[in-house]
Formats: structure tokens, sequence, C-alpha cells
């Protein structure tokens, strides 16, 4: 494994950080760890999205490898969207984040003290 800095500012490990370190990629990514979904099923499990951003949040997970697409053969056309083995690597930190966000929840919406 190579020797990575993330505190180096052109480090390849900040620009993985900058893939996964907002909101809407830890949903999906969390969302996904549930099984492939369609569009419209992972706007429906993730609570207000929009579409554009969720589409934005698919496609930048794709284009990274993390998502991929598949085609279904159905009738309308659709759709599904699920991980990769990159994206399932992902999903053990996703989810200890997540739980971690859920269990602090309450501390972490009020004021801060002054």
């Amino acid at each position: 494994m190579a020797d990575y800095d993330v505190f180096v500012a052109d480090c390849p490990a900040r620009s993985a950080l900058d893939v996964i370190a907002d909101t809407w990629s830890v949903v999906v990514v969390y969302a996904l760890g549930e099984g492939p979904r369609r569009y419209s099923d992972l706007r429906e499990r993730i609570g207000g999205i929009s579409k554009k951003m969720l589409t934005q949040t698919l496609r930048k997970l794709e284009r990274r490898g993390v998502v991929e697409r598949r085609s279904l053969a159905t009738a309308p056309k659709g759709v599904e969207y699920r991980l990769t083995n990159l994206g399932r690597s992902l999903l053990e930190p996703v989810s200890v984040l997540a739980r971690w966000a859920e269990e602090h929840a309450e501390e972490l919406a009020g004021d801060p003290p002054d």
C-alpha cells in the first residue's frame, strides 16, 4: 500500500475523502448497503433529497466507481443502482458513521454553548 497523507494538499487520499465526505454520498451509500435499488426507491428511502441532488450524487459515485448503474429489462424500462466492490468496502465505515450520528443526534442538534 502506498504512503498517503490526508494532510498533504494534493494527496490522492484527500481527493478520495472529497468523493464521500458529504451528507448525501454517505446516505446514498448507506441506503444501497441494504441492497440494489431503483432511483424512485432510493428517493423514497432518503427523505429530503431532491431529484437533482440524488442524480448528481449517484453520477459522482458512479464516476468514481463506488456505485454502478444497471439497466433493467422491464416495461417501462428502468435502472437500478448498486454498490460496487469498492462501494461495499466503504459500507462499514459509513455504517459506523451513520450509527454514531443517530446515537448523538440530540446532543448535536441544539445550539452550541457560548
